[in-house]
């Protein structure tokens, strides 16, 4: 697998966390928004945004997008309708900036949104079930897979590494993996 982008949000909403507003950039409005993932182009390209207090959010607010500049290394300018002060900007540190499903680009061959794997059977090339993916966390590089078996009794960390993912297959639901010794046994 070569990237993942983006955390899933409540799958009934049908958006995608592409980055948390850490703070304001001068004095007219601009929010720096550290992105979830830094090679993720998916901001620069949207018309609109929601701001949500967490993943879920029942209550997040749509917001038109005026431009979207680059910003330090992982982090994008993100200038907002409305949003036409320091203060204003400031008032929105934490929230997570969201993007509805369906104003996605496509990505390369072998490369996945986060939300596709959550859900998805774990094998291991034996076609053992070892679980589900529950989680997906950011790292570095790369992410990990938190897997929880059936009976949520046990959780696997599972590198999200081409070396380990041998198959994922969105449509199936299913991953498998070549675990070295040691990743799942203990």
């Amino acid at each position: 697998m070569e990237r993942t982008a983006g955390s899933t949000s409540s799958i009934e909403t049908r958006r995608v966390t592409l980055g948390r507003v850490i703070g304001a950039h001068g004095l007219r409005g601009e929010l720096r928004v550290r992105l979830l993932d830094e090679e993720d182009n998916n901001l620069h390209a949207m018309a609109s945004v929601w701001l949500a207090r967490e993943e879920g959010d029942p209550k997040a607010v749509e917001a038109r997008v005026r431009a979207v500049g680059s910003g330090r290394r992982g982090e994008a300018r993100l200038a907002l309708e409305g949003i036409d002060g320091r203060d204003a900007a400031e008032a929105l540190r934490g929230r997570l900036v969201q993007a509805g499903i369906d104003q996605l680009g496509p990505l390369a061959e072998g490369e996945y949104y986060q939300y596709e794997l959550i859900g998805c059977r774990v094998e291991d090339g034996a076609g053992r079930v070892l679980g589900v993916v529950s989680e997906i966390w950011e790292t570095g590089a790369p992410a990990v897979l938190v897997v929880v078996d059936e009976d949520a009794k046990r959780e696997h960390l599972i590198p999200a590494a081409r070396e380990i993912l041998r198959e994922v297959d969105v449509a199936a639901r299913r991953i498998t993996i070549d675990a070295p010794p040691g990743l799942i046994e203990p």
